[in-house]
């Protein structure tokens, strides 16, 4: 069964490291993978490299910037242009199912509706912020022959409609953490000094501004904590990176919170630091960046929002607490320092537990098992 995978970027962050896992992970004797981006990068190289064709060509994706009247048209005419050439791949390739790896990427459906072909739309969104594009959208969304959701409180936004199906990541990286003294060495760390850390994406809603306000609260203040933060904007967001840094320059942390750029070396991170911070202010629906700390045997502190109460389970695998509160944050942070017996059975609990429930042989099977039921159901609606 030749499979053609639509995707809206060619890095190495959340959705991208997931497709990876998806595209190198299946039984290649019954699925075929060609994959399709919109630019070269290192997915296409990660890609190429365990055999995958990788083509690149012009896809319309979904940003936030793009959200209104005006964007919406653009969008839309793109994904016209986008839907034609995929159409022909389609046809000439001999392809039977366009699984389109995140809502966010357009083509896909409009492609595998002209050419007669299934088409699997992979929602990693929670457009909680959008309310008046919303209904549209999910008519859309719905309208895919099947609609795999990350999370529950992914496919809880689609209410009735569609038929969504709980099919959470895996866990797509050995995580693990490097030895203390080597991790802090590598990132010019006091060995003593408490550190928080902060792993994905700048943007509005992650929450690294909330941990920058956290390092300025008393209980972090008076130990000296330090902040990291690995991640870089999406490409034209570059002003979130500057209005963080500007922060914590008025916060009086400057010189407390360290900007890491993008680590291919997670472990460094998860050795270097004491917490892990998750703290999103939106509804983040299945962050790795929380499923591959818990796993490295971090302390997580998350927020009870979105996907992450599905990750963290509160006080037994990690802690939760209200989105966008630096006080309290600071305040929990502060009581798990001070407690590196908690801290560290915390941590173990969340590694076992993750490494279990998030385990890729899961994700491979509920996959292969979707398609498997797809193909079936096609067959069947041929011979009527």
């Amino acid at each position: 069964m030749r499979v053609l995978f639509v995707h809206s970027s060619s890095g190495r962050y959340g959705a991208d490291r997931q497709l990876a896992l998806i595209a190198t992970g299946l039984d290649r004797a019954s699925y075929e993978p060609l994959v399709v981006l919109p630019e070269r990068g290192e997915l296409a190289t990660e890609l190429q490299a365990a055999g995958i064709e990788v083509l690149t060509r012009p896809l319309a994706v979904i940003r936030r910037g793009l959200m209104n009247p005006r964007g919406i048209a653009a969008l839309a005419l793109a994904a016209a242009r986008d839907a034609a050439g995929l159409r022909a791949l389609i046809k000439r390739r001999g392809i039977a199912l366009v699984h389109s790896n995140t809502s966010v990427v357009l083509a896909g459906a409009a492609a595998a509706a002209a050419a007669g072909v299934s088409h699997v739309w992979h929602v990693r969104e929670i457009y909680s912020r959008f309310e008046r594009l919303w209904p549209g959208y999910r008519r859309l969304l719905a309208s895919a022959t099947a609609l795999p959701c990350v999370s529950r409180a992914t496919a809880a936004q689609f209410g009735t409609r569609g038929r969504p199906v709980v099919i959470p990541d895996g866990l797509a990286t050995d995580a693990r953490r490097a030895p203390r003294a080597q991790a802090r060495a590598a990132l010019g760390l006091e060995a003593q000094t408490p550190v928080l850390a902060v792993v994905g994406r700048i943007s509005d809603w992650k929450g690294q501004e909330v941990l920058v306000r956290a390092l300025a609260q008393p209980p972090l203040r008076d130990r000296g904590a330090v902040g990291l933060i690995a991640g870089e904007p999406w490409p034209g967001s570059e002003r979130y990176r500057t209005r963080l840094v500007a922060l914590a320059q008025a916060s009086g942390v400057g010189e407390r919170l360290r900007m890491l750029g993008f680590r291919p070396d997670l472990e460094t991170v998860w050795g270097a630091c004491d917490l892990v911070a998750v703290p999103s202010t939106a509804a983040d629906p299945l962050p790795g960046s929380a499923i591959e700390a818990a796993a490295a045997g971090c302390a997580v502190i998350a927020s009870a929002l979105g996907g992450l109460p599905e990750i963290i389970h509160d006080r037994q695998t990690g802690r939760l607490l209200a989105p966008g509160d630096a006080c309290a944050l600071a305040e929990l942070a502060a009581e798990l320092l001070d407690d590196p017996v908690e801290r560290d059975r915390l941590g173990a609990a969340a590694a076992h537990d993750v490494r279990e429930r998030f385990a890729p042989a899961v994700l491979l099977r509920s996959i292969e098992g979707l398609y498997a039921r797809i193909r079936g159901e096609t067959q069947t609606a041929r011979r009527r």
